[in-house]
């Protein structure tokens, strides 16, 4: 059995990495750009499909569709504070296009 410290983190999730793209060296990683929260309902993965697709056509969401090294996918866990859900849109960026969207979306 492999001994996981993040039991939070992921399925998809990729560790920090650095690649030399065009003799420039490029990192890339993993960042939550969107977080969704939802009470207890009976089926939340049927019911966030509204709030995504809403998010997709924000310019914040057209921007890390454009922009991810790979597709972003969503992670489902427990919200201790409200006894719901929480989803995170996970998307893997370059070091460049983090700090964009971050400066632009990030704090909101």
């Amino acid at each position: 059995m492999a001994f996981n410290n993040h039991p939070d983190r992921p399925k998809h999730w990729q560790p920090y990495q650095v690649k030399l793209i065009d003799d420039k060296w490029v990192s890339f990683r993993d960042v939550a750009v969107h977080t969704i929260r939802m009470g207890d309902v009976e089926d939340p993965d049927l019911y966030v499909a509204q709030p995504i697709s809403k998010w997709q056509d924000s310019d914040a969401g057209k921007f890390i569709m454009e922009h991810a090294v790979e597709k972003p996918y969503w992670h489902r866990s427990t919200d201790p504070a409200s006894y719901g859900h929480r989803y995170d849109i996970v998307a893997r960026l370059s070091e460049q296009n983090e700090t964009f969207w971050r400066l632009k979306w990030g704090n909101k």
